[in-house]
């Protein structure tokens, strides 16, 4: 397979861009920036979510099973870049951004449109990255949405010409 031409394709794939949570005040908290995210079913309402084996949220998400995917809206690419990397939880805030509790436990950003908190289900043990399989437990909007929800979504193209993730 010619290796340039996969990564063209892979990277014509559409991303949003949210940052995902796991953990809760009484144990470790773990986020990170992640973009495979895709709903798999209505009923129940289901996620796929891919996370890298050897990050921090990985270790939690697999440990708690509660999750939070904090949807990033325009505008919010510094927030995508701040959890590219890992964050600390300190003085009630969690990488410098305010937090409240969601039911499960883990923490939702107050800043992002939308979050959805998540019971993980099952987890495919394939790749660098696994895939969890989380059912929709709860939904927040942060902010009034108008328009198409979809185009309120911070997207992967909009952090510029030469950020990419995959292929």
């Amino acid at each position: 397979m010619d290796e340039q031409a996969r990564k063209t394709a892979l990277r014509m794939i559409p991303y949003g861009l949210y940052v995902l949570t796991a953990g809760t005040k009484e144990t470790t908290i773990a986020s990170a920036t992640i973009n495979w995210v895709t709903q798999t079913s209505f009923a129940p309402p289901l996620l796929a979510l891919g996370i890298k084996t050897d990050s921090a949220v990985y270790a939690a998400a697999r440990e708690s099973r509660d999750l939070v995917l904090n949807i990033l809206g325009q505008g919010q690419g510094g927030l995508a870049f701040a959890f590219f990397k890992p964050a600390e939880y300190a003085d009630g805030k969690l990488g410098g951004q305010e937090v409240r509790w969601a039911a499960n436990g883990a923490p939702i950003l107050t800043s992002v449109p939308a979050a959805v908190e998540l019971k993980v289900r099952h987890i495919v043990e394939l790749g660098d990255h696994h895939t969890f399989v989380a059912e929709v437990t709860n939904v927040h909007l942060n902010q009034q949405i108008t328009g198409r929800p979809d185009e309120a979504i911070l997207h992967m193209k909009d952090l510029g010409e030469k950020v990419f993730y995959g292929g």
